[in-house]
């Protein structure tokens, strides 16, 4: 059998040295009724550079058992959600720096102004809750 490559989700790291709990989702259709259920299972994978945070998208792929629960090693990081976040911030500071250019002058409350504006998109928005009613 050959090796098995397996995409999921980092769901808990930092709790061991160099391992990463991952979670793999995958649909099945029940025999009776013939709905699609969506199963999920959890596996320790190796991670021997501390590399991988919270919600990034792996690739698993199954090698000999390193200790008594982990048998999968990190085999690729499809999305890493800290270097988006790094990448974004580094071209919102870019922008600030290219306005301030073209202004002509260094306004750093203009240019702070507009990193915000930038910024609070990528914050959680909270949805307003509906007006309570009495009756």
């Amino acid at each position: 059998m050959g090796p098995m490559v397996l995409r999921g989700t980092v769901t808990k790291v930092g709790a061991m040295q160099k391992t990463a709990t991952v979670t793999v989702w995958r649909w099945v259709v029940h025999r009776k009724t013939q709905k699609r259920i969506e199963l999920s299972k959890k596996y320790l994978t190796h991670d021997p550079e501390n590399k991988l945070h919270l919600e990034d998208e792996v690739e698993i792929i199954n090698c000999r058992p390193i200790s008594a629960r982990k048998r999968f090693t990190l085999h690729n990081v499809i999305r890493s959600t800290v270097l988006e976040r790094e990448a974004r911030h580094e071209q919102l500071e870019r922008e600030k720096a290219s306005l301030a250019k073209a202004s002509g002058s260094d306004d750093s409350s203009q240019s702070s102004r507009i990193l915000k504006d930038a910024l609070s998109g990528w914050q959680k928005e909270e949805t307003p809750r509906p007006a309570e009613t009495t009756s």
